[in-house]
């Protein structure tokens, strides 16, 4: 019997890339805003893309976005309880 293959979301192509920050990656970005934590738009811990990145509860998402007028630009979540 074959093994069953498992799914990873970000190799679908219509997944933008997503990363964690690092703590220091997560204080710049609040002063470069001028911004709280509570500020940021949120993305909940059961999201499929959180959970394969392995991410908890308070880290900040990086998601890079392509698009035809803008071309490369970032998008930043906080994750939260569900």
């Amino acid at each position: 019997m074959a093994a069953k293959k498992k799914f990873n979301i970000f190799d679908h192509e219509l997944v933008p890339e997503h990363r964690i920050l690092s703590e220091e990656e997560k204080a710049e970005l609040l002063k470069r805003y001028n911004i709280k934590l509570s500020q940021l738009p949120q993305i909940r811990a059961s999201d499929p893309a959180v959970q394969a990145l392995g991410a908890k509860i308070g880290d900040i998402i990086e998601i890079k976005r392509k698009s035809p007028t803008a071309g490369i630009y970032y998008y930043y979540r906080i994750v939260v309880e569900d």
